[in-house]
């Protein structure tokens, strides 16, 4: 996943997902007006059932690119996001439009891996641009029965680096932190904000590297929580223990909330830790042979590596079947080396993963 050019040079791209109603063109017809001293190029991919506003985007069988009174770029995608992407660097480079970022948004049924892999794949774009982070818009009212509906949903929110609640005040505090507390066993590793709209701040929603190797591993310490308590036999935490209620018998310092039996998410995330230092060909074996089998299933993955032999830590992450590693910073005086890894995916197969990582420590 390595690319040649520095991060610096790169233009950044960030994605706009989530389910159709839960607010994403709000949050866009805002960025779109709004002066806030950016030049974007929004990229509108494939008109959903909510279009923008007329206008603000010029709509005919043509693809158009048009600037708007604030700076921004706008033009809507039928067909080829790569070739898309190529035409706007083209333009931009021959001093036709100017931006210094893209925000692209998806249809709401829209499955983020594809995109997201085409950066890493593609080396003409990759030489270009940098995928920042993808931004998963979910509506507090709505988002329970569409997560329990919708598996595309859940993959949305499996993919996010940052979560933004809409809605929040259509719904009372116990169902905010419900939704919040699901959000977070889908996905620890994004940071969740309540969005109303008119107040979101576009600086939390940009510049996030959350693809950079670099970025800090930051996990919900909820999920953390809820991970230690009662499930010290990790192997086997996959919440099948509930009584004839649905309740969970895991104890009053469990942390579950009541309606956690009755989400069976199929998206959902574990974290493999350990202060042993792997054996770095064992561990590179397991994880190609994991990504054959399970790629398609695995949404997101990254961890901060402890290698036998190597004095500093080893960044690694993924999407999909491709994963990449490179060095990072040393291991400070003051804190023991250790590996945290998280994955977040379809149905992963907890027990085989962490019996397989265990195999590969030194």
């Amino acid at each position: 996943m390595n690319t040649a050019p520095s991060a610096d040079s790169l233009i950044p791209v960030t994605m706009l997902t989530g389910f159709l109603g839960a607010g994403k063109t709000t949050l866009l017809r805002r960025i779109l007006t709004e002066f806030h001293g950016q030049r974007i190029a929004v990229i509108e991919n494939e008109f959903g059932e909510e279009n923008i506003d007329n206008d603000l985007l010029v709509q005919d069988s043509e693809e158009q690119v048009v600037e708007l009174s604030n700076g921004c770029v706008c033009c809507t995608v039928r067909g080829d996001l790569i070739r898309t992407l190529g035409d706007l660097a083209a333009r931009r480079a021959a001093g036709g439009v100017r931006f210094d970022r893209v925000i692209i948004e998806t249809t709401g049924m829209a499955n983020p891996g594809p995109v997201c892999q085409t950066f890493f794949m593609d080396d003409d774009i990759a030489a270009t641009y940098r995928l920042d982070a993808v931004i998963t818009v979910v509506d507090a009212k709505h988002g329970m029965a569409t997560l329990d509906r919708q598996e595309e949903a859940q993959r949305q929110v499996g993919f996010a680096d940052r979560i933004l609640i809409s809605k929040k005040d259509l719904v009372n505090e116990a169902d905010y932190q419900a939704l919040r507390a699901r959000l977070v066993r889908i996905n620890p590793r994004a940071s969740i904000m309540p969005a109303h709209f008119g107040e979101t701040d576009l600086n939390a929603l940009l510049d996030v590297s959350g693809f950079d190797l670099d970025a800090i591993l930051d996990i919900d310490p909820e999920f953390l929580a809820e991970e230690a308590a009662g499930h010290h036999h990790h192997h086997h935490h996959d919440h099948a223990h509930d009584d004839e209620d649905g309740h969970h018998d895991c104890g009053p310092a469990c942390g579950h909330d009541h309606h956690h039996a009755h989400h069976d998410d199929e998206i959902g995330a574990f974290v493999f830790r350990s202060n042993r230092a792997f054996d770095p060909e064992r561990l590179e074996d397991f994880l190609s042979g994991i990504v054959q089998v399970y790629g398609p299933d695995l949404l997101r993955y990254k961890g901060i590596l402890y290698i036998k032999g190597i004095n500093r830590r080893m960044l690694f992450q993924g999407v999909h079947m491709m994963f990449g590693a490179e060095p990072g910073k040393p291991w400070p005086a003051s804190e023991k080396p250790n590996t945290r890894m998280v994955f977040i995916g379809r149905k992963l197969p907890q027990d085989i993963f962490t019996q397989g990582l265990e195999q590969c420590l030194a």
